[in-house]
């Protein structure tokens, strides 16, 4: 119930801050940070310091887990009023090694070590302008990262020690899901949550088989490079168009112009004083015309000794 009730009260102080959503329209820029999971993957030693794993009687093969560690992405695109943005990222990611296990035969292992990553994307998104407060969206990308084993290692009691160590780049992907809020008090500006997952071919690393400061055989690993991250952002158009002005008012149309006053003349025939036909068909028009207009003028005018 705290919680529900947390989750209103949160909700009903952000919807002043929210702004009307409107497609991006110009270049804008963002940055956004959160968690990030590397996926495990088994990392097998290859090459030379295989075959001297194997002569020993050691497993050449092993799996890495990681720690939940960092991701971060600076961002600069362009919207194109209708949805549609194009967009290029800088990132990084950061993981400790949680533990290396496997290579049987080499005993128990203390393991240690930290994987980054880091590289430039080129993405393409679509905003989903469906009325609501947020913008749905979605977005793929491809691009180049750079991956590197720091000291990642798994020692063994007897002080021998599985090694590690190196950078690899190759090629990447990844897709993207995400909401924006508009910030009514500052135009253009967003706050983003998204996940995003990002993967790239294998990279090759330098690895080597120590005892002590001495190394008896050198090989290479290929891990798998897998990343799950939940990031929370900003991002902020640098033109935001004004809103578009609102109908003119409709002005009334203008009153009908009365119609002019006429002046209706009736004629008496010689020397007579009642009324003609005619006369009478005049009058009466006078008459229906009187309740259309402010003034009727009737004119009588006739000869008459009687």
């Amino acid at each position: 119930m705290r919680l529900r009730t947390s989750l209103l009260a949160a909700t009903m102080l952000a919807l002043p801050l929210a702004a009307q959503a409107q497609p991006v329209n110009g270049v804008y820029i963002g940055a956004g940070a959160g968690v990030n999971f590397l996926q495990g993957t088994d990392i097998d030693v290859q090459g030379g310091a295989a075959n001297f794993l194997r002569a020993n009687g050691v497993s050449p093969s092993g799996k890495a887990d990681f720690d939940v560690g960092f991701a971060g992405v600076l961002s600069v695109g362009y919207g194109f009023g209708n949805g549609f943005r194009i967009e290029a990222e800088g990132n990084f990611r950061t993981n400790d090694v949680d533990k290396l296990s496997g290579y049987r035969g080499f005993g128990p292992l203390r393991s240690a070590g930290t994987v980054r990553s880091y590289g430039v994307m080129a993405n393409t998104f679509y905003d989903f302008n469906v009325g609501w407060p947020v913008v749905p969206y979605v977005g793929v990308g491809a691009g180049y990262v750079w991956t590197e084993y720091d000291d990642v290692r798994a020692t063994a009691a007897n002080g021998g020690n599985i090694r590690i160590d190196g950078d690899d780049g190759q090629f990447a992907y990844q897709a993207i899901a995400g909401l924006s809020l508009p910030i009514s008090a500052v135009p253009g500006l967003a706050i983003t949550a998204e996940y995003r997952f990002l993967g790239t071919l294998q990279p090759e690393i330098s690895s080597e088989i120590r005892f002590g400061s001495t190394t008896v055989a050198r090989g290479k690993v290929e891990a798998d490079n897998y990343n799950h991250s939940i990031m929370l952002g900003l991002r902020y158009a640098l033109y935001t168009p004004p809103p578009p002005a609102p109908p003119a008012p409709v002005a009334p149309a203008p009153a009908a112009a009365p119609a002019p006053a006429r002046t209706y003349l009736v004629f008496f025939d010689w020397d007579r004083a009642d009324l003609t036909d005619r006369a009478r068909q005049i009058i009466a028009e006078a008459a229906q015309n009187s309740t259309r207009v402010q003034a009727t003028r009737i004119e009588v005018a006739g000869h008459a000794d009687r």
